[in-house]
């Protein structure tokens, strides 16, 4: 159950929607690399994954992405709103960090694809109403993999967002205090 400030205890956040986060980001992401480099939205994966399928044929193009990080500034702002019975208003800026990893025959012409295409304009509206934006892409970088005596071609790209996270927690006004202040003006 959900505290106020008047019953003590911890204090969750409340009335204001959550940031995209856990799957949800990684949806995102899996969205709009699909739309930036035209590969088949099952041929964009999340990094992690409860359960592994199987990874495809050399041969075959992929994108497996992941939030890698998230960094949050120093010295998030709280500010008391006193309107009707009060409460804080919590905003911090954060760095999220996403990796991109493209394979198969094509993993590098996708990589830079998605590079060059991330800095359109129009292809970045889908993180707008999620107030992200694009910070910078990193340079593509070879990572081939060695799979069964096989070389599977991989080019990394690490991508960096911004975003601001806005939480509301019921601190409510004072309405009265029953201390006295003492002015002792002795010098």
């Amino acid at each position: 159950m959900a505290n106020d400030s008047s019953t003590g205890g911890y204090i969750l956040p409340a009335g204001s929607p959550a940031p995209l986060e856990d799957g949800a980001l990684d949806a995102l992401f899996q969205q709009v690399v699909v739309g930036v480099t035209g590969l088949p939205g099952a041929m964009v994966r999340p990094r992690w994954q409860p359960t592994v399928p199987k990874q495809p044929e050399p041969a075959v193009n992929w994108c497996a992405i992941g939030v890698t990080n998230i960094d949050p500034d120093d010295y998030p702002v709280e500010a008391h709103d006193g309107t009707g019975d009060g409460h804080d208003n919590y905003a911090v800026h954060e760095t999220l960090r996403v990796l991109a990893s493209f394979y198969g025959p094509n993993s590098m012409s996708n990589a830079m694809v998605m590079r060059d295409g991330l800095y359109i304009a129009q292809n970045r509206e889908a993180l707008t109403p999620q107030g992200i934006t694009l910070t910078d892409v990193g340079k593509p970088v070879a990572a081939p993999e060695l799979v069964n005596q096989q070389w599977i071609r991989r080019y990394d790209v690490e991508i960096r967002f911004r975003r601001k996270v806005e939480r509301i927690y019921p601190i409510l006004n004072i309405l009265s205090a029953s201390e006295q202040i003492d002015t002792d003006t002795h010098a």
